[in-house]
C-alpha cells in the first residue's frame, strides 16, 4: 500500500493522478499562450501547496508533450520545498525548430511528484573512501554493451 499524505491547497483546479498508481498528479495551465520555436514561457497554474517538513514536490514533463510536440520545462525537475507558498509555475520550452505549439487554459503542461525527502548532514573529511566506480564520470561507463555484457 502506498502512503498517502495530506498536502494543504490553495487552487480552483487541484492536481490530478490521471490513473491509479500514477506517480505524478497533471498540473494545468491558467493562461492561454502559444511558443514559437525555441522559445520558453513562465506558466502559471493557480496552485499553491504547503508540503510538510520533510516532503518536496518535483514539477516534470509531461512525456507527451515531450515526445509529440517538444515541449519540456527548461529546470526540469523543479524544486518546491516545504516551506514555499508562492503559486507553482512551469518553465515551459518549445524545442521544437519549426512549430509553434498552443496552450489553453486548462491544459496539462506538467506533472507534480511529491515525495519524502531526508535532511543531510555534510561531514567534511580529507579523503573519501574508495569506490568500484571511483571519480569516473561524464560517459565513464561508455555507451554501448560489448557483447561480454561490458560497456565500451
Amino acid at each position: 500500500m502506498t502512503d498517502i499524505v495530506d498536502i494543504l491547497i490553495k487552487s480552483d483546479h487541484p492536481p490530478e493522478y490521471a490513473h491509479p498508481g500514477d506517480a505524478g498528479a497533471d498540473l494545468l495551465s491558467t493562461r492561454d499562450l502559444v511558443l514559437n520555436p525555441g522559445e520558453r514561457a513562465l506558466v502559471p497554474t493557480g496552485v499553491s501547496i504547503a508540503l510538510p517538513d520533510g516532503y518536496v514536490a518535483f514539477v516534470v514533463p509531461r512525456s507527451g508533450l515531450a515526445s509529440r510536440h517538444g515541449i519540456t520545462i527548461v529546470n526540469s525537475p523543479g524544486t518546491v520545498d516545504a516551506g514555499y507558498r508562492g503559486e507553482i509555475q512551469v518553465t515551459l520550452l518549445n524545442t521544437d525548430q519549426t512549430e509553434p505549439y498552443s496552450i489553453s487554459a486548462g491544459d496539462r503542461i506538467a506533472q507534480l511528484i511529491v515525495m519524502p525527502v531526508s535532511r543531510a548532514r555534510f561531514v567534511p573529511v580529507d579523503t573519501l573512501p574508495d569506490s568500484a566506480r571511483g571519480e569516473g564520470g561524464f560517459g565513464s561507463t561508455g555507451y554501448t554493451a560489448d557483447k561480454a555484457g561490458a560497456t565500451a
